[in-house]
């Protein structure tokens, strides 16, 4: 059978971070005939070379080519697609990972496309990733209608007949940015490419030691040289216009201007970011026209024209004002609706702490030149960002805290301009509604609540909170398609986070009300349930267990529901018997949650009493774990004193 995928993996002194590659690459859907792995070794000095050789051994699927070291991976991408038999090559790096459907998925939608690219939603563990290019699928993308230039790490799916046909390869030897050349090109010279977006397929791994390459510092020079040779690219197969100006922005925006900003420009050494500075300075004053930097986001243009006018100084002050701002959320209501999570929330930008303040009256104006000062810099910065308000945005998204995966919710908001003082001032807010579907939630596990926020000069994340205990909204669990899901608030740093399939918290159920009438079971939850459902209600007494059938339906108050079901002849016949309930019986792990009431029976009838008080044994248990938690909490708290 012809091979479909021939996924090339370069590899160079991985240690144990291959493992996980290894792992995921054994896993895939795909059917074993269908795929295969080439791994490059470049010259590793570790373990990895006996690895790879035991490995090939042992899975028919795994090939491994040795050579010497040739500096970057380049040249082992290359000697990959040279041994490649598939249809399509898929890049892997030694220290990521791909989703189990990965390749299957990838393949079936570029052959169904007709893609000379298939680009794969990624997720990033510890390093940025895309966020809007993966909004939805595009099957028919390109670089005019879709931001594909946003994505240029080679972690791509490209059909080897258009490799061969036009030619393309990666540069090779010592150098940076190879990939941003060689994908550019694949880019501009696609019949057409296909964006996946509803499934992760690429996990892009930042190490414990960060020892990627891509976080190593680089030499200005060099760095900047590599970067004109996409440029190079663009203008290839370009005309000059408006196409040409976006793709450029591209490179001004993430390669220069971002890295001049904040508190990433801060970080540096001052001489090193002298050095950085010269270099950008240059490759601005050289390739960019006015209409590159025109596009950009306020506080872009002004980094953009400060450093084209050589003003080193000025851009240093102007990112000491910018470290100081960030967005600030607060989650107004957590409730259910209709089978679904309602979150409300407010959004703003605060400055050093506080609410950041704009003029009421400001209107767009186009930055001429570089401002005379910072001062005048940040009131440019203010105006525009007051006149943009009405394309301001807000968005939630619900990141899978194990994968980093991240989903787009649902999302109504408005703008508000809130009055601030008597001098002509407003405060800029969002206050927005997100609905949150349990059942569109790919497996189990904890999703975190992310805001991200566009106004005016800045797109910025944050977690959604954080929010002081008193008087902040207490949801409570919900049984949703088969799941429990609990929202809840994280410790210590009051966050918003959904527990999918409630895995390792107590649902909150000591609220419980439980009655009895002859031989039918009441109890009123704090739980929410759109409709009936079924569930199991177990009692349990003296070494013996009952599973009994029973059924949760929803009440007039949404954050309450009733459990009812008839009790066997074995309760009212005597003994006491311990109640819990199993929210999701077809669960993979099904759990029961105790209940706060017993049952005694009587011998003509049931008495509901109070449960079971815990054994010493349990009570210094539950008190050892309180106690490591907030030993391990002020730990957290002293490590981000010291790193902040």
């Amino acid at each position: 059978m012809p091979v479909k995928v021939s996924v090339i993996v370069p590899v160079y002194n991985p240690g144990t971070y291959i493992e996980d590659c290894i792992a995921s690459l054994q896993r895939q859907s795909l059917p074993p005939e269908e795929y295969e792995v080439v791994f490059v070794d470049d010259g590793s000095t570790d373990a990895t070379p006996a690895r790879l050789d035991a490995l090939a051994a042992e899975d028919p699927r795994m090939r491994v080519i040795h050579q010497e070291n040739s500096g970057w991976s380049g040249k082992p991408r290359n000697v990959g697609i040279a041994a490649a038999r598939g249809e399509y090559v898929m890049f892997v790096d030694n220290d990521d990972y791909l989703g189990d459907e990965a390749l299957e998925r990838m393949y079936d939608y570029g052959v169904a496309n007709g893609a000379d690219v298939v680009v794969g939603k990624m997720a990033g563990k510890g390093r940025p990733v895309p966020v809007e290019l993966f909004r939805r699928n595009h099957p028919r993308a390109t670089l005019a209608n879709a931001p594909l230039i946003d994505s240029l790490t080679p972690h791509k799916m490209v059909r080897r007949e258009f490799l061969d046909r036009i030619g393309l390869r990666f540069p090779e030897g010592r150098r940076r940015l190879e990939d941003h050349v060689f994908v550019t090109e694949a880019y501009l010279r696609a019949e057409n490419i296909s964006v996946l977006s509803d499934y992760v397929c690429y996990y892009h791994v930042r190490r414990d030691d960060a020892s990627n390459a891509g976080f190593q510092r680089f030499d200005p020079v060099g760095y900047f040289a590599n970067l004109r040779e996409a440029l190079d690219v663009v203008e290839k197969y370009t005309e000059p216009g408006a196409l040409r100006d976006r793709l450029f922005r591209r490179w001004l925006r993430n390669e220069m201007v971002e890295r001049l900003r904040g508190k990433r420009l801060l970080a540096l050494p001052d001489d090193y970011r002298r050095e950085l500075f010269r270099e950008i300075h240059q490759v601005v004053v050289e390739r960019f026209g006015p209409g590159v930097a025109a596009a950009l986001q306020p506080t872009q243009q002004v980094v953009a024209a400060l450093t084209a006018a050589d003003r080193y100084e000025d851009v240093v002050a102007f990112a000491e004002w910018e470290a100081a701002i960030a967005p600030r959320t607060t989650p107004t209501a957590v409730t259910w609706r209709d089978g679904t999570l309602r979150i409300e929330f407010t959004a703003e930008y605060a400055s050093a702490g506080q609410p950041m303040t704009f003029p009421a009256d400001a209107g767009a104006t186009p930055l001429d030149g570089p401002p005379k000062d910072v001062a005048e810099a940040i009131a440019w910065v203010g105006a525009q960002t007051a006149a943009r308000f009405p394309a301001a945005t807000a968005d939630l998204l619900l990141r899978e805290r194990a994968s980093a995966a991240q989903h787009f919710q649902p999302v109504e908001f408005t703008r508000e301009a809130v009055p601030a003082g008597e001098d002509g001032q407003v405060r800029l807010t969002l206050r927005a509604t997100a609905t949150v579907d349990p059942g569109t939630l790919p497996g189990t596990g904890v999703w975190d609540a992310v805001a991200r926020i566009k106004l005016g000069g800045w797109t910025k994340e944050c977690r959604l909170g954080p929010v002081p205990p008193a008087g902040r909204p207490e949801p409570v669990a919900g049984v949703v398609a088969g799941r429990e899901v609990l929202p809840y608030w994280t410790a210590p740093h009051r966050n918003l986070s959904l527990d999918h399939a409630a895995s390792t918290r107590r649902l909150g159920l000591s609220g419980a009300d439980l009655s009895v009438t002859g031989d039918r079971f009441r109890a009123r939850l704090p739980l929410y349930v759109p409709g009936e459902t079924a569930v199991l209600l177990r009692l349990a007494s003296a070494g013996r267990t009952l599973d009994v059938p029973a059924t949760l339906a929803p009440t007039p108050d949404p954050a309450r529901s009733g459990l009812t079901a008839v009790l066997p002849a074995a309760v009212p016949a005597g003994g006491v018997w311990r109640t819990a309930v199993c929210l999701a019986p077809d669960a993979a792990r099904p759990r029961f949650h105790a209940l706060p009431q017993s049952l005694r029976g009587t011998g003509d009838a049931v008495r509901v009493g109070p449960g079971p008080r815990p054994g010493p044994a349990l009570r210094l248990a539950r008190g050892a774990r309180r106690l490591l938690g907030a030993v391990a909490a002020k730990a957290a708290a002293r490590i981000r004193k010291v790193r902040t």
